[in-house]
């Protein structure tokens, strides 16, 4: 098992969500949220980049719209990451990818210091976070179809079958994420467990909007690094799945 403890999927009091949406209901009638609760301690360095650059990096929630050109100070590609962890992945992207922007959402505090951290240290410019349920960012405060690209890497497994309608991707909120994509954006998922990629292929390929880039699952993209959860578990023969989405034209 290589799965990242810091990666988010859906608390275990979440409700099952078998309603449909409504123009009139929001997507998600009983309230989910995209994340697990978790104690984690702040280090001093994390704190230090908090005080130094959350006010610079940091986007506080807001219940409307967010002016990402504004925020970004250009206009650029923009790319959506979901739980980013302790950041080291999403610092990476950005360094090799300096043309795109990108949003990171991730509630737990110690992770949020973390990737500070490492913006400070490389001099990233490209990133921005909120802190707050990816569910709600996307449907407060991203327009629709205004992303180039989305990443979920390695969420929650949740591994027993009695808790996989517990897990992130699931068809209502597979939809809200197509549908913050532009035409030809993409949608990019990784996880080390088999029974949760098959579980994504289906999902995913069920999106009517959505259409798959490969036969079934996909070759890992060269901008997605191998995080060392990732690189340990490959030495022990376990595999890793990555599915590459993109929103039909």
């Amino acid at each position: 098992m290589i799965h990242d403890p810091n990666d988010t999927g859906l608390p275990p009091d979440a409700p099952d969500n078998n309603g449909d949406a409504t123009p009139d209901a929001p997507l998600f009638p009983r309230r989910i949220r995209s994340f697990v609760t978790r104690a984690g301690r702040v280090s001093t360095g994390q704190r230090r980049a908090m005080d130094e650059l959350g006010p610079r990096f940091v986007v506080p929630y807001s219940p409307g719209p967010a002016n990402w050109h504004s925020l970004f100070g250009r206009q650029a590609p923009r790319v959506l990451e979901i739980g980013f962890g302790m950041g080291a992945t999403t610092a990476e992207i950005a360094a090799v990818r300096p043309a795109d922007d990108f949003i990171g959402v991730e509630v737990h505090e110690p992770g949020v210091g973390a990737l500070l951290k490492l913006v400070g240290e490389h001099s990233l410019t490209n990133i921005r976070i909120v802190q707050h349920d990816a569910v709600e960012v996307i449907e407060h405060m991203i327009e629709p179809g205004t992303l180039d690209g989305v990443h979920i890497f390695f969420p929650d497994p949740w591994h027993k079958a009695r808790h996989h309608k517990r897990r992130l991707i699931q068809p209502p909120f597979v939809a809200l994420l197509a549908s913050s994509l532009k035409p030809g954006a993409y949608l990019h998922c990784a996880t080390d467990w088999q029974n949760y990629a098959e579980q994504m292929l289906e999902v995913l390929g069920a999106e009517p909007s959505l259409e798959n880039t490969a036969q079934d699952y996909a070759p890992r993209p060269d901008y997605r690094p191998v995080t060392k959860f990732e690189r340990r578990g490959l030495r022990l023969g376990h595999g890793v799945w990555d599915l590459v989405f993109k929103r039909r034209t």
